[in-house]
């Protein structure tokens, strides 16, 4: 496992927040030792001169060969953290979504390729899921944003 250290530069995110009845698509976010600290919905890195819609279409394409439907819903947050004291600072964009394919509702979990091209797995996992395992949800302060009743509006059902 690669050990991973935050940028010393401010980086731009996207990710979407998709979701299955109660549970969000999420990959997990691990420590140096191999061990889940926590989860995060999936996106990535904005390039220079992308809009952050691109990026984010981009990314689930590379990573999923996927295609997803950015709906009108979303939000900023500027995430600053700290990994093994190491200091980091995103901004990060989160954009409900709905993959155009059903088929990704089908599966528990999604094998997709990381930027460091390891393979990642992403599931559908649950709030209460999470709180069970003690997991945390990143970046922090999502958990707030998407508990409140004015950001259920990305939710799908399981399609058969």
């Amino acid at each position: 496992m690669p050990i991973w250290r935050p940028a010393n530069t401010i980086t731009v995110k996207a990710l979407a927040l998709i979701w299955q009845d109660d549970a969000l698509l999420l990959s997990d976010v691990y420590d140096d030792s191999g061990r889940a600290t926590g989860m995060r919905p999936l996106g990535g890195t904005v390039e220079f001169g992308e809009p952050w819609r691109d990026a984010l279409q981009r990314g689930f394409l590379e990573e999923l060969g996927a295609q997803i439907t950015l709906l009108d819903s979303h939000f900023v947050i500027e995430n600053l953290f700290e990994h093994h004291g190491v200091p980091g600072h995103e901004i990060v964009f989160l954009c409900h979504a709905h993959f155009t394919d059903s088929r990704f509702y089908r599966q528990d979990s999604l094998v997709f390729e990381e930027s460091d091209e390891t393979d990642g797995m992403a599931k559908w996992v649950s709030l209460a899921e999470m709180d069970a395992k003690g997991l945390e949800l990143y970046p922090t302060g999502l958990r707030e944003r998407i508990s409140g009743s004015d950001m259920k509006t990305g939710r799908m059902s399981r399609l058969s």
